[in-house]
C-alpha cells in the first residue's frame, strides 16, 4: 500500500500516540467510532524504544487490533536529552580558512554577565575536528577564491583521517551561492558513503555565522543519534504487528515520517513539549476559548506556553544548552521542576527545589525503586494530596518512605514532616508562578484574562493552588490530562518549514524575487508532503517575512496574510504595525530591509474525537467517591477531603472543593470555594468563588 492510500484510511482505522517523556511514557489509540485506549508505562532511559514496546504491548491487550491501526504518531526526548547531556556523535567541521575559530567565539557574549566563576560552554566540534578549507565566496555571491579539485581532495582525505561518525560543512556565505558546499558533499558522500554529510545550505540556509555553524553542527551530531533510535523504535513497532506509517514529532509543532527524520535531526531537538500544545489550541478550540495557559508538568520539568487567539506561537531560532538552532520552534519556557524535581538544601541551609530531577531511575522515593532524595512527588504523597493507589503502570506509593526522604531536608532547615512538605511544595509553586508571569506579566498581558490549561501527570495537582494564587480565570483540566501531549500528537498534520536570508531594501526591483522565491519554496514544500503521504487537497501554505529597518541590528517576524492572494506590496506597512505594536513607534520614512524569507506548509490528515460521556446518573457526585482521607494542602490546615474517581463522573456532574479527584494518570487538588463540572467532553472546567 502507498504512503497516499494509507492515509486515505486513516479515519477507518485506529490511530495512535506514543509520547515518551523522562518518567512516564504515554499512549493513546483511538477508532474512527470514538473508543479510546490508554496506557502509561514507566520509560526506559537507556533505551528508549523498550519503553514504546511496552505500551503498545498494553494497548494490544486492552483490546487495540494491530491490524487496523492507520498511523503511530510518536514524540521523543530523544534528541533533546543528547543536546543536553552532549551524548552526541563525533563530527569534523569543514568551513572556511580562517572561520574553524566560530564555534569557540560563539556569538562573542557570556551566557552570566554577573557570574564571578562563568562556565565556559562546552564544544559541539574538538578545534582539531575543524578542518579549514581554501575557498571563499562573498556576501554578493562572487567567487573570491576558487575551490579547486586538489582542495577538495586534500580536504576529504584530512576527514577521512579523523574517522568521525558524521560530517558537517559550513562555508561562508552559503546560503547565497551553495556551489562549494555542494561540490564537497558530493565529494564527501562518495569517499564516506556511511558516514552522514550534512550540508549547512540544506537545513539552514540564514545568514549570522555562529547560529548557522551552531545548527549544521548539531544537525551532523545528531544524525546518527536519531537514525539509530529511529530504526530501533520501527523495529519495535514491527515487532509488535503494527505496519503502518510512523510519524515523528518536530519541534515546530508539526510530523515528520520517521524515515527521514534524521535528515533534519536539530528540528526534533523540542519534540517532547511540541504535542501538548497542538492538543492545547485544539482543546480550547473545543470549548470556545481564545486565550489559554499551558502547564505541562511531567517528572523532570515543566513547560509553559501561552496561546493568544488560538494561535500557536512561534520562535523562529531555539536555544539548547547555550546552542542556537535556527529551526522554528513552538515558544514554550521551560523550568527544571517537576513531579521528581529533588528538594535540596545548599550551603546557607536555604532549601531549593530542583532543576534536579530522580527521573524514571530510581525515581522519587515513594516509588520504592531504589530513590532516597525527597521530591515534589514525595511531598504531595506526606500531605496527602497524591494517594498511595490507583496511578499509573500497576505504581503504588509509600508514605513512610516519601516521610524519610521529607526528613532528610526538613532535619536541616528545623522543620517537622509535613511542614518541611509544605515548604518543598511552596518553593515548586513558587516556580510554576514565576513561569506563568514570564510568559505573560513579562510580555505585558495580564493572565487574569487566560484560563490555564494544566496537563502532564503533576500539571493538575497545582491547578487548585495556582487559579487561587494568580486569580485566573479558570482552569480546563483536560479528560486524560497525564496523556495530553500523547494526544496532541495527532492533532498537528505533517509539517515542513523553508527559509532563506534575502537581505534586500524593499523597492519594486525586490518584489519580483521575492515571488519568485515564495513560489518555489511553496511547490517544493508542498510535493514534499504529498510524498510524505498527505493528500495534495489537505496542504495548506503560509508566509511570513523576517524585516528590520535598515542599520538595524535585530528583526522581525511578519505574517502575511493568506497565501495565493498574498499583496507583497503590503510588506512594509505590516512591518510598520508590527514594530509599531511591540515597541510603541514605528518610522515610515524609514526603508525597509526584508532579511529573511520564510514558509510554512501543512499537510492536515484528521482525527477523531473522544466519545462524550453517557448522561448523568441519579445520586450526583456520591457514585464517584471511593474514599476520604485527611490531605493538608499547602496554606491550608489539614482537613478530611473526599476522594472521587474520575472514570465514574459524568456528564454534567459539578464537584466542589475541598476534594482530590484521583485518576489512573494524574490527580486535581481542589481548594475550598472552587468548583468543578465536567461538560460533554469529559474535561473539567473549574471556577473559584474564593478569589477576593
Amino acid at each position: 500500500m502507498t504512503p497516499v492510500e494509507r492515509w486515505q484510511v486513516v479515519q477507518r482505522g485506529w490511530t495512535v500516540s506514543i509520547d515518551a517523556g523522562g518518567t512516564f511514557t504515554d499512549a493513546v489509540a483511538r477508532s474512527a467510532d470514538g473508543r479510546v485506549l490508554v496506557a502509561k508505562v514507566a520509560s526506559t532511559p537507556n533505551d528508549p524504544a523498550s519503553a514504546l514496546s511496552t505500551a503498545v504491548a498494553s494497548l494490544v491487550t486492552q483490546g487495540m487490533p494491530v491490524e487496523d491501526v492507520s498511523v503511530v504518531c510518536h514524540g521523543t526526548t530523544v534528541a533533546t536529552n543528547a543536546v543536553l547531556t552532549g551524548n552526541l556523535a563525533s563530527v569534523a567541521l569543514l568551513t572556511t580558512r580562517g572561520f574553524r575559530d566560530v564555534m569557540g567565539y560563539r556569538q562573542s557574549s557570556r551566557p552570566d554577565v554577573y557570574s564571578l566563576t562563568p562556565r565556559r560552554p562546552s564544544e559541539l566540534v574538538e578545534r582539531f575536528a575543524r578542518v579549514e578549507v581554501d575557498e571563499q565566496i562573498t556576501s554578493t555571491g562572487e567567487v573570491l577564491v576558487a575551490l579547486s579539485d586538489a582542495e577538495i581532495e586534500r580536504a576529504v582525505a584530512k576527514v577521512s583521517s579523523l574517522e568521525v561518525d558524521a560530517i558537517a560543512v559550513c562555508l561562508l556565505f552559503s546560503y547565497v551561492d551553495d556551489s562549494h558546499e555542494r561540490r564537497l558533499g558530493e565529494a564527501l558522500r562518495a569517499a564516506l558513503p556511511d558516514v552522514p554529510v550534512t550540508l549547512s545550505s540544506e537545513v539552514a540556509r540564514e545568514f549570522r555565522e555562529y547560529p548557522r555553524m551552531a545548527t549544521t553542527v548539531i544537525n551532523a551530531a545528531l544524525r546518527p543519534v536519531i537514525g539509530g533510535y529511529m530504526q530501533r523504535a520501527a523495529a519495535a513497532l514491527s515487532k509488535a504487528g503494527l505496519a503502518a506509517p510512523f510519524l515523528v514529532m518536530q519541534s515546530n509543532g508539526g510530523s515528520v515520517p520517521a524515515a527521514r527524520a534524521d535528515d533534519g535531526a536539530h528540528r526534533l531537538v523540542l519534540s517532547g513539549p511540541a504535542g501538548g500544545v497542538a492538543g492545547l489550541v485544539a482543546s480550547a478550540a473545543r470549548h470556545g476559548i481564545d486565550d489559554v495557559i499551558s502547564l505541562d508538568m511531567g517528572g523532570t520539568s515543566t513547560d509553559v506556553c501561552l496561546v493568544r487567539a488560538r494561535r500557536i506561537p512561534y520562535a523562529t531560532t531555539q536555544t539548547v544548552n547555550d546552542h542556537v538552532l535556527l529551526a522554528p520552534a513552538v515558544d514554550i519556557h521551560t523550568i527544571g521542576a517537576g513531579g521528581g524535581s529533588i528538594a535540596w538544601t545548599d550551603q546557607t541551609g536555604r532549601l531549593r527545589v530542583g532543576p534536579q530531577s530522580a527521573k524514571a531511575d530510581p525515581g522519587p522515593a515513594s516509588y520504592l525503586r531504589g530513590g532516597v532524595e525527597p521530591t515534589i512527588t514525595d511531598a504531595h504523597v506526606v500531605l496527602g494530596t497524591l494517594g498511595t493507589d490507583g496511578l499509573a503502570d500497576d505504581l503504588m506509593l509509600d508514605r513512610d518512605a516519601a516521610a524519610a526522604a521529607v526528613d532528610r531536608v526538613g532535619g536541616v532547615i528545623g522543620m517537622g514532616t509535613e511542614d518541611a512538605a509544605e515548604a518543598i511544595l511552596a518553593i515548586g509553586l513558587a516556580h510554576m508562578v514565576r513561569a506563568v508571569r514570564k510568559v505573560s506579566v513579562e510580555r505585558g498581558l495580564d493572565p487574569r484574562k487566560f484560563t490555564l490549561v494544566p496537563f502532564g501527570g503533576a500539571g493538575p495537582l497545582h491547578a487548585g493552588l495556582l487559579l487561587r494564587h494568580m486569580g485566573l480565570r479558570s482552569v480546563l483540566v483536560p479528560s486524560w490530562p497525564g496523556l495530553f501531549s500523547a494526544d496532541g500528537l495527532l492533532v498537528a498534520g505533517l509539517r515542513l518549514d523553508d527559509a532563506q536570508t534575502v537581505l534586500t531594501t524593499f523597492d519594486e526591483e525586490s518584489v519580483p524575487r521575492i515571488a519568485q522565491w515564495f513560489a518555489e519554496a511553496a511547490d517544493s514544500a508542498a510535493r514534499q508532503l504529498v510524498a510524505d503521504g498527505a493528500q495534495e487537497s489537505e496542504v495548506t501554505l503560509s508566509a511570513s517575512v523576517d524585516c528590520r529597518y535598515v542599520g538595524q541590528g535585530y528583526e522581525l517576524n511578519v505574517p502575511l496574510s493568506g497565501w495565493a492572494g498574498c499583496d507583497l506590496a503590503a510588506i512594509p506597512e505590516l512591518f510598520h504595525a508590527a514594530h509599531a505594536e511591540r515597541y510603541g513607534h514605528a518610522n515610515r520614512d524609514e526603508p525597509v530591509e526584508v532579511v529573511t524569507l520564510r514558509i510554512m506548509a501543512v499537510g492536515a490528515y484528521g482525527r477523531t474525537e473522544f466519545a462524550p460521556p453517557t448522561t448523568a446518573q441519579p445520586g450526583g457526585v456520591e457514585r464517584a467517591t471511593v474514599a476520604r482521607r485527611q490531605v493538608r494542602i499547602p496554606g491550608f490546615p489539614a482537613v478530611q477531603m473526599p476522594v472521587y474517581e474520575r472514570s465514574l463522573l459524568q456528564r454534567g456532574d459539578l464537584i466542589d472543593g475541598p476534594a482530590i479527584i484521583r485518576q489512573m494518570d494524574s490527580t486535581t487538588v481542589l481548594l475550598a470555594d472552587q468548583r468543578a463540572a465536567v461538560d460533554a467532553g469529559g474535561d473539567m472546567l473549574i471556577t473559584d468563588g474564593g478569589q477576593s
